[in-house]
């Protein structure tokens, strides 16, 4: 035999069959050639694909996009939806509802006009009507159009009304953007972040030409803080969290505390893997946002602060009465009294 089974114990075993066992024995050996010869030359099925109803991702069509891709201002054939027909937005049941959807309504037919491409998409409670508006203009109209979101809600909000959606990335030159607010003061100095979406609604605020408020009566104030209580939301590296709290308590906000989730255990994470921190700060600190701002983002650690300072063209508010105040960066502002409001008009459509 040799040193055989020094080299292959497996061979060893073989050549032991051959020279030990009759033929009818080495059918039934396991080391045997006869019996590696008679298995099958195909590997073996794993047992789940032998269940009914499955089958080898090769046998199917992978299943195939809710739309196909086109890009705005190509003579591209209309998207076919798979997904059935977004539903309408729900018709205000309460006096704040109907003031967000008045004032989302003006904005838009003020603003979004047929020149305008690209457009960015906001975040918060008065967005979807910012968005049914924006639908009602007529398909037609919003073919050509790409709608960039600043969140999940955004951007669920662009697929489900079948808008064309975009990216910061492939447009970083953005037509219009309508957003949201928790407060604005009479500079059109805004608290944004009550969401704990304020970094990418900065980016975009920054990127478009025009950049438009919109809220109810509520978040019309004159010094930032009187309404929103919270404090200023500010995005963090978890990092750095608890040495920026502390820096935090040092420069004026005593209170300041990280904001906990109320349908999981633990902080709130925003979109970008980041904390929030809500920082309340003394009217006397408040009435200088942009000092405040920038004293904030110096501290390390932080990502962005949810004071949007110098940014806004008009904001405007849709009030109890029906009417809509609209104010302007210049200091101007503007009644549209309720017999004018868009609510009693047919959608536009260009």
């Amino acid at each position: 035999m040799g040193n055989i089974s020094m080299l292959d114990p497996h061979l060893f075993l073989r050549t032991l069959c051959y020279r030990i066992s009759p033929a009818s024995v080495r059918q039934r050996c396991p080391f045997s050639t006869s019996l590696v010869h008679q298995r099958s030359p195909k590997m073996p099925i794993p047992p789940a694909l032998l269940t009914p109803d499955f089958s080898t991702p090769t046998d199917v069509v992978y299943p195939q996009p809710l739309r196909r891709p086109s890009l705005a201002g190509q003579n591209a054939k209309t998207p076919v939806y798979l997904a059935p027909p977004p539903s309408a937005v729900p018709p205000p049941t309460s006096t704040v509802e109907a003031s967000k959807r008045l004032a989302a309504w003006t904005a838009v037919d003020r603003h979004i006009l047929p020149e305008h491409k690209v457009i960015g998409i906001g975040s918060g409670s008065t967005v979807p009507y910012v968005v049914e508006r924006i639908v009602s203009q007529g398909r037609s109209m919003n073919k050509d159009r790409v709608f960039i979101p600043t969140s999940f809600q955004s951007k669920e909000l662009i697929v489900n009304a079948q808008l064309l959606l975009g990216d910061v990335d492939q447009y970083p030159v953005i037509d219009v953007t309508i957003d949201g607010a928790d407060e604005v003061d009479h500079d059109l100095n805004c608290i944004k972040g009550g969401g704990g979406c304020h970094l990418r609604e900065k980016v975009l605020a920054e990127a478009a030409d025009t950049f438009v408020l919109v809220a109810d009566y509520r978040k019309n104030s004159t010094v930032l803080g009187t309404a929103w209580k919270q404090g200023i939301p500010i995005e963090v590296v978890p990092f750095a969290y608890t040495k920026i709290l502390q820096n935090l308590h040092l420069i004026g906000s005593p209170e300041a505390v990280l904001r906990m989730a109320k349908a999981k255990a633990g902080p709130v994470v925003s979109d970008n893997g980041n904390f929030i921190i809500d920082a309340p700060f003394p009217e006397e600190m408040m009435k200088e946002p942009y000092t405040l701002l920038t004293r904030i983002k110096m501290l390390t650690g932080v990502v962005e602060v949810g004071l949007f300072c110098h940014m806004a063209k008009a904001a405007y508010f849709g009030n109890a009465d029906g009417s809509v105040t609209i104010k302007f960066h210049d200091g101007k502002v503007e009644q549209v009294q309720a017999d004018k409001s868009p609510l009693l008009e047919k959608p536009q459509a260009f």
